[in-house]
């Protein structure tokens, strides 16, 4: 028994996979812990998307904790008043640490409704005014996107979503999901994309590698929706998509160049 720290412990430093999985857990268990201290303090506010400042400090810390530096381009951009709805590209659950570093006041994400079913978690994320979407139903998830389009205008209310879907970590985005742009069309306000620069160096569930290393949140230029209507949606969707796609391939090209400026001369 007194042999099995010791031994954790040489494993966490030779063994690169028991590592990722330490890092993982240590990352989920960050996350319960937090959902269920900061709940009860949440809930004296009812909810509200004021309690999302208390998520947001609550993850923060983390990219200190695993030594991974967040560099944000382009934040000038989000300071606008009025609601707008921000769209990024989904790599992983670390996603969380670069949406809490750009993520403006009063802005809730739009999470799949399995969320609400996370024990603490759900709840916090509940009480944080959090939209839960039930993705296979359509008929739910329309009325979804209109209740929230009148809430936004009427709350001053920002939101947040992954248009893909699901998590992509591969070289290119998958085929964007178009309840963001019908959302952002039908409350006629500005849709700002973010991309978060692929985790290759630091991160990948597949190779089982959880290491520091730096993550460039590029934030792009408004695109407007007023004066658009549903028959606009697939158009609007595809051009959001190429922009974040090639600022993507740009941030990907730059990152592959850095890596071998980096190598020495054999």
């Amino acid at each position: 028994l007194l042999l099995l720290p010791l031994a954790a412990l040489l494993l966490y430093w030779y063994n690169v996979t028991f590592r990722y999985f330490c890092k993982v857990a240590f990352f989920n268990c960050w996350i319960v812990a937090m959902a269920t201290l900061l709940s009860p303090f949440a809930a004296l506010r009812g909810r509200s998307v004021e309690n999302m400042k208390l998520l947001r400090a609550a993850i923060l810390p983390l990219k200190h904790f695993y030594g991974i530096k967040m560099q944000v381009w382009g934040s000038e951009q989000l300071n606008i008043k009025g609601p707008y709805v921000i769209v990024c590209n989904h790599q992983a659950s670390l996603d969380l640490m670069g949406m809490v570093e750009v993520i403006p006041d009063r802005c809730v994400p739009i999470a799949k409704k399995e969320f609400m079913y996370m024990g603490t978690v759900g709840w916090a994320c509940w009480l944080s005014g959090m939209i839960f979407i039930d993705r296979h139903k359509r008929e739910d998830a329309i009325d979804v996107i209109c209740q929230t389009a009148r809430i936004m205008r009427r709350e001053n209310l920002r939101v947040l979503i992954f248009p893909e879907g699901t998590r992509n970590q591969g070289k290119s985005m998958l085929p964007f999901k178009r309840g963001a742009f019908h959302l952002a069309v039908q409350a006629q306000v500005p849709i700002f994309p973010i991309v978060f620069s692929p985790y290759w160096d630091f991160f990948s569930s597949k190779d089982k590698k959880f290491t520091s290393g730096t993550c460039i949140i590029r934030i792009l230029p408004k695109v407007e929706t007023q004066g658009l209507s549903p028959k606009d949606v697939p158009e609007l969707t595809e051009t959001v998509r190429q922009a974040m796609a090639d600022a993507l391939a740009e941030m990907s090209a730059s990152h592959c160049g850095d890596q071998r400026a980096e190598r020495p001369p054999l």
